[in-house]
């Protein structure tokens, strides 16, 4: 009878080397994709740039709350095959969630968000800190 779990995996010797045990070849985590995002800033605007070929601009959703920009994406595509004597549907499903930390206060009521050729493009405008207060301290003396 096969062993459900391999024997290698169990190796004493092995654990208490250096090299430790790599359970990635034992148990590989899933990960859901995440699309490609460029963040940068210029003078006047932060602007982050997500690649998001395939998706619908209607499937997807950007929020700003807390200095965080929240974006999230869900697309399916459903493709049907006739062959000789069989028939083939297939439907495959993807959707992404990412959470991105702005690097600076932005104005929400004026993000502008495009979409070309699979690119997402959302332009924030920086909000200009106001200018600073001088406190004029009194230094007091003791009597």
């Amino acid at each position: 009878m096969a062993d459900l779990i391999p024997r290698r995996l169990f190796n004493l010797d092995r654990f208490f080397s250096d090299e430790g045990w790599d359970l990635d070849q034992y148990f590989p985590v899933l990960k859901v994709p995440e699309p490609a995002v460029d963040l940068y800033e210029t003078d006047k605007d932060v602007v982050v740039e997500v690649s998001v070929p395939g998706f619908d601009l209607k499937n997807i959703d950007v929020a700003i709350e807390n200095q965080n920009l929240y974006l999230k994406g869900q697309k399916q595509q459903e493709e049907e095959k006739k062959g000789k004597d069989y028939w083939r549907k297939e439907i495959r499903s993807e959707s992404f969630e990412r959470i991105i930390r702005l690097p600076v206060a932005i104005d929400e009521k004026k993000t502008a968000a495009t979409f070309k050729n699979g690119i997402l493009k959302i332009t924030m405008p920086k909000i200009q800190p106001s200018q600073e207060k001088k406190i004029k301290v009194k230094v007091k003396e003791d009597n």
